[in-house]
């Protein structure tokens, strides 16, 4: 019986992903279709071999045993014909790969061979209704060798770069993978270094790890689930006290300015900040105060400066 090299069949390496099985396949497919040549036996002779090809290749559960096991078709195929010279039992006679123990000799390995249909014999005995089965074993087939595990298909990693508002409503960013475009939610809270997995999305089936980058932002700094900003004030909002608008993320808020606020204090605005990635709650905005001082003072506000200064009595700290 001729051993059958799938990926030969359709000329793609063993390490082909599912993509490129599918592409191989749909250009030999179009290539040799017998609508396409009418009348051309070895085109149609072809056409069934990539159909065949195809058919395994385009199953991982077949192209796993398939895989597994095309390395020992050359040793059943001698065990073969030695069974047909005489020898005691079919396709699998004296052939003990697949368990380490060989069958006892009331054991008849049978193979039948019906010469009609699409797919070659190769096939049947491998995928077919007359895959080989046994009066000792059940209808599964004999004990199989141990094999190594499958390589599991490789993992791929994008970057998505977020901007730290989107980071704290949550957005969403579109991947091209073989083809189609999948949409990524990224859920509010995520930080820099945050992954989110897409398992068997990637290409070839592989997982996808989307990895975010939460870009700079001019206004607010980030600390984990809090922020932190500079709060302008001018010297009489601090000196006298003033209410003022705040921005935050979620909105704006009216925080109360106490006379007296000295550069470089920090008001506490609760629940202000980042929302906790996957839990609940908020982080804290903390908000500096940095008062702005008048420049360009004319003599008449210079004069009334010193009068100030000088009933304000305040000590050289020097």
């Amino acid at each position: 019986m001729e051993y059958k090299d799938y990926y030969a069949v359709l000329g793609v390496p063993r390490t082909a992903s599912q993509a490129d099985v599918k592409k191989a396949f749909r250009k030999l497919a179009r290539q040799h279709h017998p609508d396409a040549k009418p009348g051309d036996t070895a085109a149609e002779r072809k056409f069934k071999e990539v159909n065949e090809a195809n058919e395994v290749l385009s199953d991982p559960a077949k192209r796993k045993q398939y895989d597994e096991l095309g390395a020992n078709w050359e040793a059943i195929s001698r065990a073969r014909e030695a069974g047909a010279t005489g020898g005691s039992g079919g396709p699998f006679a004296g052939f003990g790969g697949f368990g380490g123990t060989r069958p006892g000799g009331n054991v008849r390995y049978e193979f039948r061979t019906s010469g009609d249909g699409d797919f070659s014999d190769f096939f049947r005995m491998f995928f077919g209704d007359d895959a080989p089965t046994s009066a000792g074993f059940p209808a599964s087939g004999p004990p199989r060798a141990a094999t190594s595990p499958a390589a599991r298909p490789a993992t791929h990693e994008a970057t998505a770069e977020i901007t730290l508002s989107e980071a704290f409503h949550g957005t969403t960013r579109l991947v091209e993978v073989e083809g189609k475009r999948l949409e990524i939610t990224i859920p509010p809270g995520a930080d820099s270094g945050t992954r989110i997995k897409l398992t068997k999305r990637g290409p070839g089936g592989g997982d996808l790890i989307v990895a975010v980058k939460v870009l700079p932002d001019l206004t607010f700094t980030r600390r984990g689930p809090d922020l932190e900003r500079d709060l302008p004030l001018t010297l009489e909002q601090a000196l006298l006290g003033a209410e003022v608008r705040v921005q935050t993320l979620k909105g704006r808020v009216l925080l109360t300015i106490p006379p007296g606020t000295q550069p470089g204090r920090t008001f506490r605005l609760s629940g202000q900040g980042m929302p906790r990635f996957k839990a609940s709650g908020h982080g804290d905005l903390y908000v500096k105060a940095r008062v702005s001082l008048p420049a360009g003072l004319s003599e008449e506000a210079t004069a009334a400066a010193r009068t100030f200064f000088d009933l304000a009595g305040r000590p050289d700290p020097h």
